[in-house]
């Protein structure tokens, strides 16, 4: 049985003419190097285009998640399909083109975010035991009842790593217009390069945090499963490989930034007894919760509880918590730049280089926390960019020399 290769490739991979037959003759070289071949394609091209998602989704006035509308933005994914499936038959490379749910895609039925259960890989391993390349509409499922669901923007990088990992590709590209992860983004920093290697940790946390170049659920389900892949500029072939073998020694790999971000400080008042703080705590949190408002850098502490919210959102979790004894501070126009790399877990110094950088570059710390592999700082949204530029040459990003 030869081994598997699946190729992914994005709106901007397959808009025009140009770049579907340069992403045919990336297909076709793995076809020679030995590989059966799996594509997975995203919609063809972005809004005004007519098959785009934005552009499907406006056919309903912007409505929101359903049936109806999943069905609908199906087909964008559907169309591609297709058209790449029937340019690579007529190149003389047999192709068939088939749905998400058709490549044993089986999911829960949450419209518009769906979650994958499982890949049921029959129904590939069929056609490529015919010989032909599969070519799978992307961002898209069925649920165990038949019915058609969409994964999430840019649930294309998701179906393929997905598809990989089911059924057991020795590659997963992901193709795209850019040559990889990059240090930090181009169009801000022009320091700027691409990461020749990553864990599969480093740019899950980097997806997460603001960085485009990966959809962040496709980033966190190769991290869970262990999915190696690379992500590869289609007119390059270049990128970065992404594994849980890669061994570093830098201290950071890259540096990812994300605004409209609100910070919210409870201060619990004349509560003094440790029963009721935590009951009003959890109170605040269920509160929260219900009305689906996602929190991030949260921190408890003997002082209070400090977290973050996206958008401008202080005056709704005001009044969520209005009628319990909490002080509730507010402070919006954030934007959180995190500091992403598996070797900070054993180089001293790394929350030592960051704050003093940022202060050199006179960027206010209004709130910081930390993980394994990833340090985050809330700072003024109009100082987002500067504190990015200081944080990417502190650490050498754009030679890729660490501190030492």
């Amino acid at each position: 049985m030869k081994s598997l290769a699946v190729l992914k490739f994005g709106g901007t991979s397959l808009a025009g003419k140009e770049q579907r037959a340069l992403a045919r003759q990336r297909v076709r070289e793995a076809l020679e190097e030995g590989f059966d071949v799996v594509a997975v394609v995203s919609a063809m091209g972005r809004a005004p285009a007519p098959y785009a998602t934005d552009s499907l989704l406006a056919l309903v006035d912007g409505a929101g998640p359903s049936r109806n509308a999943d069905l609908l933005l199906a087909t964008g994914e559907m169309i591609a399909a297709a058209i790449f499936a029937q340019e690579l038959d007529e190149d003389g490379c047999a192709a068939v083109a088939v749905t998400g749910a058709q490549a044993g895609i089986v999911t829960d039925e949450r419209f518009g975010d769906a979650t994958i259960r499982r890949v049921d890989p029959q129904p590939l391993r069929e056609l490529l035991a015919r010989g032909v390349v599969p070519v799978v509409a992307g961002f898209q499922g069925a649920s165990e009842n038949g019915v058609v669901v969409t994964l999430g923007r840019g649930g294309t990088d998701l179906s393929a790593v997905a598809i990989g990992h089911g059924l057991g590709a020795e590659r997963t590209d992901i193709y795209t217009d850019v040559s990889g992860v990059m240090t930090a983004d181009p169009r801000r920093i022009p320091g700027a390069r691409t990461i020749e290697s990553a864990t599969l940790e480093e740019v899950s946390e980097l997806a997460q945090h603001g960085a485009k170049v990966m959809h962040s659920k496709a980033a966190d389900y190769a991290h869970r499963t262990g999915t190696r892949y690379r992500i590869r500029g289609l007119e390059t072939d270049e990128g970065t490989l992404v594994d849980e073998s890669v061994d570093h020694h830098r201290p950071v790999t890259g540096v990812a930034l994300s605004d409209r971000l609100t910070w919210i400080r409870v201060i619990r008042g004349d509560i003094e007894h440790p029963t009721m703080r935590m009951e009003t705590e959890l109170e605040m949190f269920r509160r929260i919760a219900q009305g689906a408002i996602s929190i991030d850098q949260v921190t408890i502490n003997q002082a209070g509880v400090a977290f973050v919210v996206e958008g401008d959102r202080g005056a709704e979790v005001r009044r969520l918590l209005g009628d319990l004894n909490l002080a509730v501070r507010v402070r919006e126009g954030c934007a959180k730049l995190s500091v992403v790399g598996n070797g900070m877990r054993e180089a001293p110094g790394v929350i030592y280089e960051l704050v003093s950088a940022l202060a050199e570059a006179n960027v206010e710390i209004i709130h910081c926390t930390d993980s394994n592999v990833t340090i985050s700082v809330l700072v003024p949204a109009e100082d987002g960019v500067r504190a990015e530029q200081a944080a990417h040459s502190r650490f050498r990003l754009d030679v890729g020399d660490p501190v030492t």
